[in-house]
């Protein structure tokens, strides 16, 4: 094949990714069964290539990324929290489907040895890292369930192919439990020992890089390196990576610059997007090169059904028999047991995809049964990807679960901002001199406050208020920011600068618009209460104090801002006296200013549906 043929197929293979997930996501389809549909149909029409989906590609070249772009978004410390769930399902869940489906195929596929049923079980035991967390993500559903189906995915990848590589040395041989064993000790930590090296060591170089171009660079040959240095000494090349990548997405706020952070995140979402669907669309291809391999194993297509419904059976139910099993015995040995409906979601979303099926290709060619087997890991994937993929949703939204709060989102945003911006503040008047002219200081304390303004604004979203100040700014500047765009391109068509000059300036309007255009957020519902969670209050005696219910002076106005002739963003109540009074987005400032007059500490939000209280003396939300 000619340099050219590989060019445009390549290039085809992205168009076609990119029409079928544009296609997809408009009518809210699941985009990886509609690439492997597409991918399916295409295998059939005259003239297209057949591809053949090269294991090591895939295993080498495709998974390293991927889940290095998983783990770089993975946090650290929820992480470190959920560390024994998460084991039970990446390593006790993958031990407990590698056997149950490895017997099943064995007893259903005539002729197969047990091993290689065993190594059928690794194959379709993982869930894919990315089909589960798309559809928690598309659905709503609550953060932890979302963080446990993300730190599984992570590692049930390295367990299973533990057990896969286990169960082909037991094909060509025999293979002690005590050599299973040496080689999964072996494999964790060969991978933990060179994940935390790679990671520590590409930290270090990474907060020395200034340049966003080489630092994007580095972080390229993370995942290569962290995998191929793993499997050098037989450990989990999975685990190096994702090891890796959990270091480096946590000390990436501390250790790289504003520009690198943006790049990075911006490129690695592109790369994880590209190559984990150019795979689905891989897999759909690889159809009618599979079904004419099974066409040659002496099976009716009877037989054929009845084993690949059986295997897929099999994968559900030990999923769902694995979840029950564990919400009773959290219950027996009176242990922390989350809600039955987190177990029903979890125990439905075993969603299969890439490892699965270049698992399936890894498999010895001299493997009894190998073209049934694939044919088994597809089936696998394209039905629990339909099954799971189609249902997950209804299921979700018939338990009830609840999605994450944006109101609740919005406060604790607001909350942080507000100790960034008083810490940033202090510092400001700690390090200013007197040569420091005022107007610049004075800049700075606006801009400052501004951004902590626009936080709270958020909090008061449902109000009857139809455009905040910050809304207000931030429509004035977009549009002055297109007029300034106008006539930078009238400077570039006349040649006025150079072009290097004119790629600094509009890199910084770029900048500016990015930090202004910021996404539409989902409005609270008017009937559900925002509030933080009571350990944000538990220092301060001020919010925990029982204060007796007071009458607002006032129903729905700041009664000094209409003395005055002014108008408010949203309105604070006193909980002391009921003093009803605008917020520090609004020109007046009133509920502070009472804050001032009185020494009354503590005011709590008058917007509907909203339950926060702010503590003027503690600085603390509650």
């Amino acid at each position: 094949m000619s340099g050219v043929e590989i060019a445009v197929e390549l290039v085809a293979l992205v168009v076609a990714v990119l029409l079928v997930t544009a296609a997809a996501r408009k009518l809210d389809w699941s985009a990886p069964l509609c690439l492997i549909a597409v991918g399916v149909v295409a295998s059939y029409v005259p003239g297209v290539p057949e591809y053949e989906l090269d294991p090591e590609v895939v295993l080498l070249g495709l998974l390293p990324p991927l889940l290095y772009a998983t783990a770089i978004r993975t946090s650290l410390i929820d992480f470190r929290r959920n560390r024994g769930p998460i084991l039970l399902l990446s390593v006790g869940l993958v031990i407990f489907t590698t056997a149950a489906v490895g017997i099943v195929a064995w007893l259903v596929i005539p002729g197969l040895p047990l091993a290689a049923g065993l190594a059928i079980g690794a194959v379709v035991a993982p869930p894919d890292a990315v089909a589960a967390t798309a559809v928690a993500r598309k659905v709503g559903m609550p953060r932890k369930l979302t963080r446990l189906l993300e730190g599984e995915s992570l590692f049930n990848d390295a367990a299973a192919l533990v057990a896969l590589r286990t169960a082909i040395a037991a094909i060509a041989g025999s293979v002690s439990l005590l050599q299973v064993g040496g080689d999964f000790l072996l494999a964790a930590g060969g991978g933990l020992v060179i994940g935390f090296a790679v990671g520590a060591l590409a930290a270090l170089i990474r907060t020395r890089l200034e340049d966003p171009v080489t630092d994007t660079a580095l972080s390229l040959a993370v995942p290569f390196v962290a995998y191929l240095a793993a499997e050098a000494i037989h450990g989990s090349g999975v685990i190096a990576v994702v090891v890796a990548g959990l270091i480096l997405g946590h000390k990436a706020p501390s250790m790289l610059s504003g520009r690198s952070r943006l790049a990075s995140r911006l490129n690695w979402q592109t790369i994880q997007f590209l190559l984990e669907n150019i795979v689905f669309l891989l897999i759909g291809l690889q159809v009618r090169r599979i079904m004419t391999e099974v066409g040659d194993s002496g099976l009716t297509a009877l037989e054929l059904v009845l084993i690949c419904a059986a295997t897929l059976a099999a994968t559900i139910l030990t999923r769902i028999v694995w979840m029950v099993g564990i919400g009773l015995a959290r219950r027996v040995f009176r242990r922390h047991a989350w809600p039955w409906r987190y177990s029903a979601v979890i125990a439905w979303a075993g969603m299969r995809g890439v490892v699965t099926l270049a698992a399936a290709f890894v498999l010895p060619a001299d493997t009894p049964q190998r073209a049934v087997l694939v044919l088994v890991a597809f089936v696998v994937v394209a039905g629990t990807l339909l099954l799971h993929g189609t249902t997950l949703p209804v299921l979700v939204r018939r338990l009830k679960l609840p999605p994450p709060d944006p109101a609740e989102d919005a406060l604790q945003e607001a909350a942080v901002l507000h100790d960034m911006t008083r810490a940033a503040l202090e510092e400001l008047e700690k390090i200013r001199t007197p040569e420091d002219p005022d107007d610049i200081v004075e800049r700075l304390r606006s801009r400052l406050q501004h951004r902590s303004d626009s936080a709270w604004e958020e909090l008061g979203r449902q109000s009857a208020l139809s455009e905040t100040p910050s809304d207000a700014y931030r429509r004035l500047r977009l549009r002055l920011l297109e007029v300034e765009r106008e006539k930078f391109l009238e400077a570039r068509d006349s040649g006025m600068a150079d072009d290097d000059v004119l790629r600094r300036i509009l890199e910084r309007l770029d900048i500016e618009e990015s930090m202004l255009d910021r996404e539409e957020e989902t409005v609270p519902d008017s009937d559900r209460e925002l509030r933080t969670p009571a350990a944000t209050a538990g220092s301060c005696k001020h919010l925990t104090k029982s204060w007796p219910e007071v009458q607002p002076d006032a129903p729905d106005e700041c009664a000094v801002c209409v003395e005055n002739g002014m108008t408010w963003v949203h309105l604070r109540e006193c909980v002391k006296c009921g003093n009803v009074a605008c917020c520090d987005s609004s020109p007046g400032k009133h509920a502070t200013a009472h804050f001032h007059d009185t020494l009354h500490p503590v005011m709590r939000s008058h917007e509907p549906g909203e339950t926060w209280r702010w503590c003027f003396v503690d600085k603390q939300l509650g």
